[in-house]
């Protein structure tokens, strides 16, 4: 199996490209809120779609280095001129944080552990930076991506019900924010240590 190599794309020659980003669903995370007396429930929990669920690129697809992300840095795999993957960070600074602002990975690459070397590579960036968070949108009907960040250590931050139109949570496409804390790694491997220490205490 051939080996690909993650390098810099300059914005100066991949501005403007566009990610051909598509997936279809057979299950979603169905999001509900609810206001009670004391405040709001909110429940997201996996349920099946009637039909599957087709996202597909169209006019307004995304495009690497858009003029709203100025301090946008962008690592990819380029084979024979074409995108094959690709990782978008661009810093928050106000928050201090790191924002995932594009990932894709092309079918022939997937499932050989290239999107986990792109998101750790956004982690070395982060700890690097000594950003507070890494920050990342999906949406409730991409279920696999959500499985994959919930994988790689990302935990539910928030979520916007009409992020893409008045009807997301009818239709089962609602934004889901995800963000991944570099002091919790950093204490759950503390943790880890102690234990292996203490296992091999005599």
């Amino acid at each position: 199996m051939k080996e690909y190599v993650i390098q810099v794309l300059e914005k100066e020659i991949w501005k403007g490209t566009a990610i051909p980003f598509s997936y279809t669903s057979s299950f979603y995370y169905d999001t509900a809120v609810q206001k009670t007396g004391k405040g709001f429930e909110i429940s997201i929990r996996k349920e099946r779609f009637e039909t599957p669920f087709t996202h597909r690129p169209d006019e307004n697809q995304d495009r690497l280095y858009q003029d709203w992300w100025e301090k946008a840095r962008a690592f990819g795999i380029i084979e024979d001129g074409k995108l094959l993957a690709v990782i978008e960070v661009c810093p928050e600074e106000w928050s201090n944080r790191l924002m995932v602002t594009e990932l894709f990975v092309d079918l022939r690459l997937r499932r050989q552990g290239y999107g986990k070397k792109l998101i750790d590579l956004a982690k070395e960036l982060t700890v690097r930076n000594r950003y507070r968070a890494l920050i990342l949108e999906t949406q409730s009907s991409n279920v696999n991506a959500v499985d994959f960040y919930l994988h790689q250590g990302f935990t539910l931050i928030g979520f916007d019900s009409c992020c893409y139109s008045n009807r997301d949570l009818e239709r089962g496409e609602v934004r889901l924010n995800m963000g991944w804390f570099p002091e919790v790694q950093l204490e759950q491997s503390g943790e880890k240590q102690d234990n292996m220490e203490r296992e091999n205490t005599p």
